[in-house]
C-alpha cells in the first residue's frame, strides 16, 4: 500500500474563535474598531495578544488557575480548591469573532486548560480582564492618534484634553477612548470619519 499523503498545516494559518461576551464589552470593541478604523477582528486578536503577554493581566486571573500552567516564562500554581471564573454576565451577551495566530492560540489553550473552561470563555474572559484591568484603550488609541495627525496637531489635541480634564465640574476624567467616543457618537449616522472630525473640532478651537 501506497503512503497516505497528509497536508501541511501552515504555521501561519490563524485559527478562528468566536467567543461570547457581554454587549457592553462587545460595544466598547466596536467603537475602538470605527474609531480607528480597524476591523473588529483584528482589535480583538490585539487585545487578546496583549492581555496573554501582560503580568497584570495574567495575576489577575491567576487566582481562579485550577490547573498549574507556565505562562510567559512564568510558573502559575493552580488548585481545584480555586473559585471557578464567574460565569457569563446574566445580561444581553452576544458572539464576536476573531482570528489567532498559532502561537496565541496556543497561549489561549494554556489559560483555558489553567481555568478549566474552553478555549472560546477563556477568550471571552481574557477580553474582558484585559479592557478592565490594563490601559490598553488608551494606549491604542494614542497610537492611533500619533498616526493620524502631525505633531502640532497633536499637541493641539493634548492641551484640549488637558483643559477639559482641569475645568470639568463633575471631577470626571476624560481618557483619550472616552474623547474620541464623543465624536464617535456624533458622527456614527454620518458619512465623516474621526479623523476628519478632530481636524474640524480643532480648527473651531483654535477661533475661539
Amino acid at each position: 500500500m501506497g503512503k497516505v499523503k497528509t497536508r501541511k498545516v501552515r504555521s501561519d494559518k490563524k485559527r478562528d474563535v468566536k467567543p461570547t461576551i457581554s454587549i457592553e464589552l462587545k460595544d466598547c470593541v466596536y467603537r475602538l474598531s470605527y474609531i480607528t478604523n480597524t476591523p473588529v477582528q483584528h482589535i480583538v486578536e490585539q487585545i487578546c495578544e496583549s492581555g496573554i503577554g501582560s503580568r497584570r493581566v495574567i495575576e489577575y486571573l491567576a487566582p481562579h488557575f485550577r490547573r498549574t500552567v507556565r505562562l510567559n516564562n512564568t510558573l502559575f500554581m493552580g488548585g481545584v480548591d480555586r473559585p471557578l471564573i464567574p460565569k457569563r454576565d446574566p445580561g444581553v451577551t452576544q458572539r464576536i469573532s476573531t482570528r489567532f495566530n498559532q502561537v496565541t492560540f496556543e497561549n489561549i489553550n494554556t489559560l483555558a486548560y489553567a481555568l478549566d473552561v474552553t478555549p472560546s470563555r477563556a477568550t471571552g474572559v481574557l477580553l474582558d480582564a484585559t479592557i478592565h484591568s490594563t490601559d490598553f484603550l488608551n494606549v491604542y488609541v494614542r497610537g492611533f492618534l500619533n498616526q493620524q495627525l502631525d505633531q502640532r496637531r497633536m499637541q493641539e489635541l493634548k492641551k484640549v484634553l488637558r483643559f477639559i480634564n482641569n475645568n470639568n465640574s463633575s471631577n470626571e476624567h476624560y481618557s483619550w477612548f472616552v474623547f474620541l467616543s464623543n465624536f464617535y457618537d456624533e458622527i456614527k449616522d454620518t458619512a465623516n470619519t474621526v479623523s476628519n472630525s478632530i481636524y474640524d473640532f480643532l480648527d473651531k478651537w483654535k477661533s475661539y
